[in-house]
């Protein structure tokens, strides 16, 4: 599959993996790579050494084309910035605001800068910074969400810039890639699908609880902070949601999700953990290689259009 995408960044297949704090590292990145999309490895807030450390590893597992995602809210965005310069990343993605004072910098060192776009205004702004395209995602999306729909979103993304858009929030076969390109996506980014993938290093309870999640799984929170964000429902996120709906502040919810993710990722822990996913995980129920899993949403992709067209 031919787009602006396999263009740009080089690759066979217009597919982004997600980046994925503290779950998108080296092995994930590597893998997704190797098998003909772009693997991304994940800043998140974590420290620069670690980072740099994981694209050296990633540089010893794969000669493809991998990039690396950065959180703008993060302590450590700067030195990840410079990071990518240093380390000659190809592409950078971003999420959680502007990477506008970013770009000059990045563009002048030859990097491909894909920031992640909530909206159609942040949009036009990342093309008018410099952006090479933009991901558009859907509040279906695991992690860090904005309110408006794939299906809403993308077309409208589309409509209102000339720079190629990827669409992200809901993937997860090869129906939600024909339906991506068919809203005018030059590609697809997808985070969920790949935590069931052999490659991708969580605890096994994180990825039991993706591969059990039935359709209605899914639970947002943290909206009254301004950073709202889905996961799969338990007794700790269900907890986190009653608090912001009886009066805490947001002050009090934030120390109350401090190192939540990491306990979930490293730990399993249900208890205190915060397992980021997105409301498709309902259609995942296998583990499987990167490898298999890209060739055979590909190939199913191939599938669909085949039915379209009949």
């Amino acid at each position: 599959m031919k787009t602006k995408i396999t263009e740009l960044l080089g690759v066979k297949y217009p597919l982004l993996q997600g980046g994925m704090a503290w779950i998108a590292d080296a092995d994930l990145a590597a893998a997704v790579s190797n098998a003909g999309g772009v693997g991304l490895i994940a800043g998140g807030n974590a420290p620069v050494d670690y980072i740099r450390d994981q694209i050296r590893k990633a540089r010893t597992l794969t000669d493809k084309p991998f990039g690396v995602n950065i959180m703008l809210m993060s302590p450590n965005a700067a030195d990840l910035a410079q990071l990518v310069i240093d380390e000659k990343i190809p592409v950078v993605t971003t999420g959680a605001g502007s990477p506008g004072k970013y770009v000059p910098a990045w563009k002048e060192a030859g990097v491909k800068v894909i920031p992640v776009i909530p909206t159609v205004a942040l949009a036009k702004r990342m093309e008018q910074a410099g952006a090479d395209a933009v991901i558009a995602e859907g509040t279906e999306s695991g992690g860090h969400i904005g309110e408006n729909t794939t299906m809403c979103l993308v077309p409208q993304v589309v409509d209102a810039v000339s720079i190629p858009v990827i669409a992200a929030g809901g993937i997860a076969d090869g129906r939600g890639i024909i339906a991506a390109r068919a809203l005018g996506a030059e590609g697809v980014q997808l985070g969920t699908r790949f935590l069931a993938a052999t490659e991708c290093n969580i605890h096994e309870t994180y990825r039991k609880l993706v591969i059990d999640a039935k359709d209605t799984d899914s639970i947002v929170t943290g909206r009254f902070t301004g950073h709202p964000c889905r996961g799969i429902k338990t007794k700790f996120s269900r907890s986190l949601l009653k608090f912001e709906q009886n009066g805490g502040t947001p002050e009090e919810f934030e120390e109350m999700t401090v190192g939540a993710l990491r306990k979930a990722v490293q730990d399993g822990n249900v208890a205190e953990g915060s397992f980021l996913c997105g409301a498709i995980a309902g259609m995942i129920r296998e583990v499987k290689p990167c490898k298999d899993i890209i060739e055979e949403l590909f190939a199913d992709a191939d599938r669909v259009m085949k039915e379209v067209l009949k």
